[in-house]
């Protein structure tokens, strides 16, 4: 019969405490008890402390990483407390603290990661696409996805630096991840591209949004973005409709590039639930609601740049401009 490997544990260990019944180890106590290493001198030799990294959190994803690859050693090798000790110190700790801090949206880590890597990702991009233009974009590309403004399934974004394991560099990991965006890009660009055979059957359209459904959805979008504060219309123009990078409109802010990016996401979430409340609140179903949201915004006849972009803004840019920088 096969049995796990001891040291293939996903969730925290039980261990007999002095009274005899079991308790679940932490996170600092599970490492040491495989490897003999103390989280201390991890913590200290990845200065985890200067990116906002807690002991706990970097204890975590080192039992993480050592488990999904086994240690280092070949599938079904039970690894030695020297050979897992071995297989911790070889990781970059540095890069690794850096990177899940980053990942769990550490203001210090991320005014460490751009300042490493604002030029490197840019120049790497560029390298990659020929183009000074296509590499700006994919250099943006990736920090929206980097920093968060990419929404994945129903767990929600998740960071690409989550999954970087230390076992390279973070520049490598980086420079790979441009790479295979780059890839990724081509591939659903061919895949956009018109066919010439005129001979293939049609794709049956959606359902037709019905005049009625467009003027309450008009009307619904109009209230909404209505109550929107100065910043939250800027923040939504500057980024969909005059297509800025998140570097632009952190420096009119005069906020971190991270900063713009949660901030983006959480308007457009709480946009997106205050809109479908209110087609519900019109008298629409959930299902009936979200089918209008479903609409190709080219169908409603509404100006949405005049609607953001009113003298409240204007107002607000004036201030911004005059002020200081602002505490992120």
């Amino acid at each position: 019969m096969d049995s796990a490997p001891p040291h293939s544990r996903d969730r925290l260990s039980p261990s007999p405490s002095a009274d005899g019944s079991e308790r679940f180890q932490t996170p600092e106590e599970q490492l040491k008890d495989l490897s003999g290493r103390d989280i201390h001198d991890l913590h200290r030799d990845a200065e985890a402390d200067s990116v906002g990294l807690e002991k706990n959190e970097l204890a975590k994803v080192l039992l993480t990483i050592g488990v999904k690859h086994n240690y280092g050693l070949p599938t079904g090798t039970v690894a030695t407390p020297r050979q897992i000790s071995a297989f911790w110190q070889s990781l970059q700790l540095q890069d690794l603290a850096l990177a899940h801090a980053c990942a769990l949206g550490r203001e210090s880590a991320w005014r460490q990661f751009m300042s490493r890597y604002r030029d490197t990702l840019l120049q790497a991009a560029i390298s990659i696409t020929s183009s000074a233009d296509q590499g700006r974009e994919l250099a943006d590309s990736l920090y929206a996805d980097l920093f968060g403004l990419t929404e994945r399934g129903e767990r929600g974004h998740v960071s690409p630096l989550a999954y970087y394991s230390g076992r390279g560099s973070l520049k490598g990991f980086l420079r790979a991840t441009l790479a295979q965006r780059n890839v990724d890009h081509h591939r659903r660009t061919n895949r956009e591209t018109p066919l010439t055979t005129e001979d293939l059957p049609a794709v049956s359209p959606g359902p037709t949004p019905t005049a009625e459904m467009l003027s309450r959805l008009r009307q619904t979008l109009e209230a909404t973005l209505g109550f929107l504060e100065a910043e939250d219309r800027f923040l939504l123009s500057a980024w969909f409709l005059d297509r800025r990078t998140l570097l632009e409109i952190s420096r009119i802010l005069s906020v971190h590039e991270a900063t713009v990016s949660r901030r983006l996401q959480r308007l457009t979430a709480r946009l997106h639930d205050a809109l479908l409340m209110n087609l519900q609140a019109s008298g629409l179903s959930r299902a009936a609601a979200e089918e209008a949201l479903a609409t190709d915004p080219r169908d409603i006849e509404v100006n949405l740049r005049l609607l953001l972009q009113n003298p409240q803004t204007e107002t607000f840019l004036k201030q911004k401009s005059s002020t200081g920088p602002e505490q992120t």
